[in-house]
């Protein structure tokens, strides 16, 4: 790749020649293009998902953040969750000439058009969390140990029934999974399974509804309404005579939907206690769940520090280097084996959520009061 900030530089040192003999009086075409910002002129694109979450909105501000602190101009859109209107952003942003493009992408198999036009206006791509698919015109990735998350999840689930200390069982639980269209979601799952699969053949973990295959229990986009009703059908079916002792969600706004079923149907009340529910993100609506006594856990991503990488990408990119990766064998996105730079979750429940949000500066004791 050629190095864009040598390109963008000579066009501004052009420019501003060209102002100095306006000004001494020689001839010249009035007005002149706008400085794109600082890092030699540069503007990154940004495509985040929906702001109909918080944790996109939040990585939204925290990606501009890192970009402007390094001198980038940003452009920063949200797809509301419809893939088309995705497309035809980036499409916009391609058009406008940034020099670079962050996707988190809505359906990871639906962009492999418009990043060829990326790819043909020498624009970088950084998949941000999310793996695309099925594309060559993928740079680089930025997420976290997506199956290690899953891991987390699972093996909180085994510790809290006592499993792991030798409780035989046999305990009830039912199995959620993220969008069918989100690359991470199976990666989720198959690190949760990895962990709760051994329990369930030794018959001490039983999943009455009997759906266990990862296309039985997807949530497409998320929704936590979605998830509610799922719940709410898994209640009436399976679970008129039993309990559930516990559910695998893979992320707090799908736990939201998952214990407002649970309540509808008694628990949380009298001697019906909640199940064990999982989540990720740590969402202040979740961490308030968990500090009342109802979500039980969650998966806390620092998107501080995967903001950093996606910034530190570019900004490697940009100059003609090869930003830092730790990984270049697990992400096959169908077309290439994209390299990736994973970050560390962290597992948080009602026992550690201040030191690990509040001591690190990721949350005020405020907001989740």
């Amino acid at each position: 790749m050629r190095n864009r900030r040598a390109a963008l530089a000579a066009v501004a040192s052009a420019a501003s020649l060209a102002l100095t003999l306006t000004a001494c009086g020689q001839s010249g075409e009035g007005g002149s293009e706008e400085n794109k910002g600082g890092s030699d002129g540069a503007t990154v694109g940004i495509a985040m998902p929906t702001k109909s979450s918080e944790r996109w909105i939040a990585d939204g501000a925290n990606v501009e953040k890192e970009l402007k602190a390094k001198g980038f101009k940003t452009k920063l859109v949200f797809g509301e969750d419809d893939p088309d209107q995705q497309v035809s952003q980036i499409e916009n942003m391609i058009t406008q000439g940034v020099d670079a493009l962050i996707v988190a992408a809505i359906d990871n198999k639906s962009l492999g058009n418009v990043l060829q036009q990326a790819k043909d206006a020498d624009i970088p791509v950084v998949s941000y969390d999310r793996l695309i698919l099925g594309t060559e015109n993928v740079d680089y990735y930025a997420s976290f140990d997506n199956e290690k998350v899953g891991e987390l999840q699972g093996g909180y689930i085994v510790d809290k029934l006592g499993l792991k200390a030798g409780k035989k069982g046999p305990f009830n639980i039912e199995l959620f999974a993220g969008s069918n269209d989100d690359n991470n979601t199976r990666y989720f799952f198959n690190g949760a399974m990895n962990v709760l699969k051994p329990y369930m053949d030794k018959g001490q973990l039983v999943v009455r509804s009997k759906q266990t295959d990862l296309n039985q229990v997807t949530t497409l986009r998320w929704d936590g309404g979605t998830a509610q009703k799922r719940m709410d059908d898994l209640l009436t079916s399976s679970y008129r005579s039993a309990r559930v002792d516990a559910v695998l969600s893979p992320y707090d706004g799908i736990s939201i939907g998952i214990l407002s079923a649970l309540k509808s149907d008694g628990y949380g009340s009298g001697s019906k206690a909640m199940p064990v529910v999982t989540g990720q993100d740590a969402e202040v609506a979740s961490l308030k769940s968990i500090i009342s006594g109802q979500q039980t856990q969650t998966v806390f991503k620092d998107l501080r520090e995967l903001a950093k990488v996606a910034a530190n990408m570019v900004d490697a990119v940009l100059d003609d280097k090869k930003p830092e990766v730790n990984d270049t064998k697990s992400y096959d996105n169908g077309s290439k084996v994209v390299p990736a730079y994973l970050l560390q979750p962290v597992s948080v429940d009602k026992s550690n959520y201040k030191q690990v949000l509040v001591d690190g500066g990721y949350y005020t004791e405020d907001q989740l009061k």
